[in-house]
C-alpha cells in the first residue's frame, strides 16, 4: 500500500512536471564586421553578454565575419543557404544593394510603441543620411565614424609649428606639410609631412575632398554620381599635387592598413584615418597627438562612415522582436557611450553624449568629440546600387591617377560613363 501511494506521487508529479510550459530561447545570429584595430571582439562579447543577462530569454550568437565586405557576403551567403541569421551589422552603404535583394526590412515596419519611434528618431541625422531610403529607416547607426586628422604635436614643435593649431585649409596642409617633411642626410625623405590612405577606401578619403569643394559624389536614390563633375575633378588633381607638386606625401599609393603604424612609427605627421582609430592611437602613441577636423577646401568636409545595424527578412516575429530589442539595447545612450569610450567610434546619438560617462570622458580627452563636431560638416558615403561595382570604378579611377597613368579629368569621365552604364537599369 505504502509502496503504491509513492508511485502515485511520483506519477502525479510528473504529469505536473509535463504540465508546466517550458519556453525555449529565442536564438539570434548576427553578423559582425571587424574592420578597425583594437579587441572589438572582447568590447562587442561585453555588450552582448550584459544585453543576454537582462534577457534571458534571448540568446545571441555574433559571428565576427572580417571587414566589411567579409561581412556581407558571408551574411548574404547564409541567408541564400538557408542558414537561420536574423541581423548585422553591415556597411552603412550597403543598404541600396540589401534592398535590390530583398533582404532587410525597414525598422519602420518593426517598431510599434511610441517609445521604439522615438528611439528611432533620436540618432544624429548625419549619421542616418545613408541608412533612410525614400522615407524609410534601413539602417539604425552603431559602428560609426568619420574621417579626422590625427597630427603629432612633437613634430609641430620641432618644426616651429603652434601644435595647437593645426591646418584648417588645403593651403596651410600643403604649407604646414612641406615644413614638416623632412629628409636624411642621403637626400631620401625621413619623414613625411602628411598621409591619406588611397587602397582599401579610397573612394571614402575621396568624399571628404569632393565634399571639402562642395559636391557629393552621389544622389540620394543610389542610381546616379557625379563623378566627372568639374569640382570632383579638382579634388582629385588637388590629391595628386599633395604628392607631385607639393611634395608632402609619397607619389602613388598609401596603405589603409599600414598608415596607422606610419603614423605611430613617427613615419609622417599627419594622417586622415577613421575616429574608429583614435582609443587605439591613445593607448599606443609614445608622443603627444592631436585630433582636429579635417581641413577645408572651399568648406569643411567629411562623409560618415562604418557600420549599420540591418533587419534581415526571413524572420519570424519573435525573431524580429528580439532583434529590435537587442539593436536598442547596443544603440542606447549608456552602451553607445560605454562603446565610444573603448574604440574610439563616435556616440550615435545626442544623449549618448549626455551620459555621465561620455561628458566626462570628452572632458578629460577632448579628441572624443571630434569626430561628433564634424557632423555638422558631414555627408553621406558613396552609396549606389550595384555598390560594389561602381566603388571599383572610382577606386581604380584614384589610384591610376595618383600613380600617373592618367589625368583626372581623363580617369573620371571614364568612371562617370561606366557608372551610368552600371546604373542606368535603375533610374
Amino acid at each position: 500500500m505504502w509502496m503504491k501511494s509513492v508511485k502515485q506521487i511520483a506519477l502525479a508529479g510528473a504529469l505536473c512536471a509535463l504540465s508546466v510550459p517550458v519556453f525555449a530561447k529565442t536564438e539570434l545570429t548576427m553578423f559582425y564586421p571587424v574592420a578597425v584595430g583594437g579587441a572589438l571582439t572582447k568590447i562587442v562579447d561585453g555588450i552582448v553578454a550584459d544585453f543576454e543577462s537582462e534577457n534571458p530569454d534571448i540568446s545571441v550568437n555574433a559571428i565576427y565575419a572580417g571587414n566589411y565586405n567579409d561581412a556581407r557576403v558571408k551574411a548574404l551567403a547564409a541567408l541564400q543557404s538557408g542558414e537561420p541569421a536574423q541581423l548585422s551589422v553591415m556597411f552603412s552603404i550597403d543598404v541600396h544593394e540589401l534592398m535590390d535583394l530583398d533582404a532587410i526590412v525597414p525598422f519602420d515596419d518593426v517598431v510599434s510603441t511610441q517609445e521604439e519611434k522615438d528611439w528611432l528618431a533620436g540618432f544624429y541625422p548625419a549619421l542616418m543620411e545613408n541608412g533612410v531610403v525614400e522615407g524609410k529607416t534601413y539602417g539604425v547607426p552603431f559602428q560609426r565614424s568619420t574621417i579626422v586628422m590625427y597630427y603629432n604635436k612633437d613634430m609641430f614643435r620641432a618644426a616651429g609649428l603652434d601644435p595647437e593649431k593645426p591646418p584648417t585649409s588645403w593651403e596651410e596642409l600643403a604649407e604646414v606639410g612641406t615644413a614638416l617633411t623632412k629628409k636624411n642626410a642621403d637626400g631620401n625623405v625621413a619623414q613625411w609631412g602628411a598621409m591619406i590612405p588611397s587602397t582599401g577606401y579610397a573612394y571614402w578619403m575621396f568624399g571628404a575632398l569632393t565634399k571639402q569643394q562642395g559636391q557629393n559624389l552621389m544622389n540620394g536614390e543610389g542610381n546616379e554620381t557625379y563623378f566627372n563633375h568639374p569640382k570632383v575633378i579638382q579634388a582629385l588633381d588637388f590629391w595628386k599635387d599633395l604628392g607631385s607638386k607639393y611634395a608632402v606625401m609619397p607619389e602613388g599609393t598609401i596603405e589603409w592598413g599600414t598608415l596607422r603604424q606610419n603614423f605611430l612609427e613617427q613615419k609622417t605627421a599627419i594622417m586622415w584615418h577613421s575616429t574608429g582609430n583614435l582609443t587605439t592611437v591613445k593607448k599606443n602613441a609614445d608622443f603627444d597627438f592631436g585630433v582636429a577636423m579635417l581641413p577645408a577646401g572651399s568648406e569643411l568636409g567629411s562623409p560618415t562612415g562604418g557600420g549599420n545595424f540591418y533587419l534581415f527578412k526571413d524572420a519570424d516575429e519573435a525573431e524580429r522582436a528580439a532583434s529590435l530589442k537587442l539593436v536598442k539595447f547596443m544603440t542606447s545612450p549608456e552602451q553607445a557611450a560605454r562603446w565610444s569610450i573603448a574604440t574610439g567610434y563616435m556616440g550615435v546619438s545626442p544623449a549618448a553624449y549626455e551620459t555621465t560617462e561620455l561628458t566626462e570622458y570628452v572632458k578629460t580627452f577632448p579628441p572624443a568629440a571630434v569626430a561628433r563636431d564634424q557632423l555638422q560638416h558631414a555627408t553621406a558615403e558613396l552609396s549606389t546600387y550595384q555598390a560594389g561595382r561602381v566603388r571599383k570604378l572610382l577606386d581604380d579611377a584614384i589610384q591610376s591617377v595618383l600613380t600617373g597613368q592618367n589625368t583626372a579629368e581623363e580617369a573620371l569621365n571614364s568612371a562617370q560613363k561606366q557608372a551610368e552604364r552600371i546604373l542606368s537599369r535603375y533610374k
